[in-house]
């Protein structure tokens, strides 16, 4: 079974999140080619969603690829659980004109996430989830990171 290492040092971020392409299948293939080599992508606590550490995709790791088309919602949520791994996708134009599309993955660790946004309610797509007996600690790191400020936290597959 595929997964994901989710790392970042400073907050001591270190968990596996299992991939859940039988409930996500196009969002999963997205993430699964796009870690395809270990990627660091910028985090930072989110302002309106309430319990997530959100990690846009770089536009320049979008940019000719394959990968980056649109995505549907799949496995689809408007108010993640601890220990759900959100794939959010916004078209181009959408939020503030911007031109390019967006992927935000998203760490939810707490109880009261929304995907309420500034242009409004956005279903994302639940990709993975955090283990169970994880958990605990992943909300702690997340914790960690919300107090610290914008971090790199570090993508990468696994075999579980």
């Amino acid at each position: 079974m595929t997964a994901i290492r989710i790392t970042e040092p400073r907050s001591q971020l270190s968990v596996t999140a299992l991939l859940l392409p039988e409930k996500a299948p196009e969002n999963a293939a997205f993430l699964k080619a796009y870690l395809g080599t270990p990627r660091v992508v910028p985090g930072i606590h989110a302002m309106w969603t309430g319990p997530e550490i959100s990690c846009p995709v770089p536009a320049a790791d979008l940019e000719g690829q394959p990968y980056a088309r649109p995505l549907p919602a799949e496995n689809a949520t408007l108010t993640p659980q601890p220990g759900d791994i959100v794939l959010s996708y916004v078209p181009p134009r959408m939020w503030g004109g911007n031109p390019n599309a967006i992927f935000d993955i998203g760490l939810y660790y707490g109880q009261g996430a929304r995907l309420l946004f500034p242009i409004g309610w956005l279903a994302g797509s639940v990709v993975a989830q955090v283990r169970a007996e994880e958990r605990d600690r992943f909300a702690a790191a997340c914790g960690v990171i919300r107090r610290n400020g914008a971090c790199d936290v570090t993508f990468s597959l696994v075999e579980v």
